[in-house]
């Protein structure tokens, strides 16, 4: 992997760059969509590429136990087997980790809203017992043992596995194995995230090693005869480190440095955030991280938050939101987000968006996405799913080429001053 940066914003973070693999580039900031399944739901690759997709994200702990790594590794990997020719990254299966243990049964997610610390901060921060919320996961020092959502067996993910089973999946770029807790956990949970997230990097580091020392445990896309235009060789992945530290400015910036200090072609920048200051906690560690290495903002995508992230140094984002939003009605606008279920959308002989270039606004109306939610038809799935992917993705192009051209700072305030949740 190779990161070129092509201009950077005088007083921001904000760069414009481009990311080459053995699959293809990646022009900077951008969005990697999230092929959680190695899919992007409701979309075929073709459909992506139309969008102007330049790259996905894959999910290690869905792919593991469904339908298997080794599995996809015999299929050549997961460009021939999803038959996607761009780049991909995997994550590492930590936040999952996370969604199954100490998040399990309280729909807590990565982002809380302020609480200033002290009684106030107590009370909004509830504790997690066994008898409260049976979990499905419990971490320790060595690794995570969690329970299968799909037939509840017992597995075991350690930093080697994680790593081994990324191999497999055969990504572009992988991620190492961190420990992800609750914006709602005490101080003392984050500081021995931090800790634990450095020693499983260390640990992933030497075990991907062992992989690029030996060519014959690396997927070649080869492998396996296809008629798909990806005749690679076996190529090197490429490993990025985890940033965490909740919304501690000093446990960021701790855990920044000690992930900076180790081997790592780039860096992803994990949660816990306090969601109307996430810009900040981003700068505080993209202030620590080296400048010519890339970072990517893990499981952010809202419109309003790639500006945020954008500006205080981030280069790709990911996130479901989009196409999760899709599959209930919700779709963005040039004037927000609306929600074609809505009544007043049953009439709108029109794009839902006159200002959007996707194929669903440029071939149908508001009123026939409205009466394919109506009918319960698949296709709304689909063509919103393009509408709000594209959305994103062309969203990002357009900062792309503000930074390059010196007017970002006036496209954030026009596009904050018209778009409203």
């Amino acid at each position: 992997m190779k990161f070129t940066i092509e201009k950077r914003l005088l007083g921001t973070l904000a760069r414009a760059g481009v990311i080459e693999t053995a699959h293809g580039q990646i022009h900077t900031p951008a969005f990697i969509a999230a092929a959680t399944k190695a899919t992007v739901k409701a979309l075929d690759v073709e459909g992506l590429r139309e969008i102007g997709v330049e790259s996905v994200l894959a999910n290690t702990y869905h792919l593991y136990l469904q339908p298997g790594d080794e599995l996809i590794k015999r299929a050549g990997g997961l460009h021939k087997f999803m038959n996607w020719s761009g780049p991909i990254f995997t994550d590492s299966g930590g936040f999952q980790a996370f969604s199954l243990g100490e998040a399990f049964g309280t729909g807590i997610s990565k982002f809380t809203s302020w609480v200033p610390e002290g009684e106030a901060f107590a009370k909004a921060s509830p504790s997690y017992s066994p008898s409260q919320h049976p979990k499905k996961a419990k971490v320790d020092d060595d690794g995570v043992t969690f329970y299968s959502h799909i037939d509840g067996s017992e597995h075991r993910f350690t930093p080697e596995k994680s790593i081994q089973i990324q191999h497999n999946l055969g990504a572009d770029i992988i991620l190492a194995f961190d420990e992800c807790v609750s914006p709602h956990a005490p101080r003392e949970a984050h500081e021995k995230a931090i800790e634990r997230t450095k020693l499983w990097a260390e640990r992933c580091l030497v075990e991907h090693n062992k992989f690029l020392a030996d060519n014959s445990l690396r997927v070649s896309s080869d492998q396996v005869p296809r008629n798909i235009a990806l005749n690679h060789p076996p190529f090197t992945p490429s490993l990025w480190g985890i940033v965490q530290g909740g919304r501690y400015e000093d446990l960021r910036r701790k855990s920044a440095r000690d992930i900076a200090k180790l081997d790592f072609a780039g860096f992803g920048i994990g949660g816990s955030f306090v969601k109307e200051d996430m810009g900040t906690a981003v700068r505080f560690v993209c202030e620590e991280l080296p400048e010519d290495k890339p970072r990517h903002l893990l499981g952010v995508g809202e419109p309003v938050d790639l500006f945020a992230g954008v500006e205080n140094g981030i280069d790709t984002f990911d996130c479901v939101a989009a196409t999760r939003k899709a599959r209930s009605g919700q779709v963005y606008t040039s004037s927000g987000e609306v929600c074609v279920k809505n009544a007043k959308y049953r009439e709108l002989l029109e794009p839902v968006d006159r200002e959007c270039e996707c194929s669903t606004c440029k071939n149908y109306t508001g009123a026939y996405l409205h009466h394919l939610f109506a009918a319960h038809e698949l296709l709304a799935y689909q063509l919103t799913s393009i509408h709000n992917l594209f959305f994103i993705v062309n969203l990002l192009k357009q900062i792309r080429q503000a930074i390059l051209d010196d007017t970002f700072v006036d496209l954030r305030q026009k596009f904050l001053a018209r778009f409203a949740v």
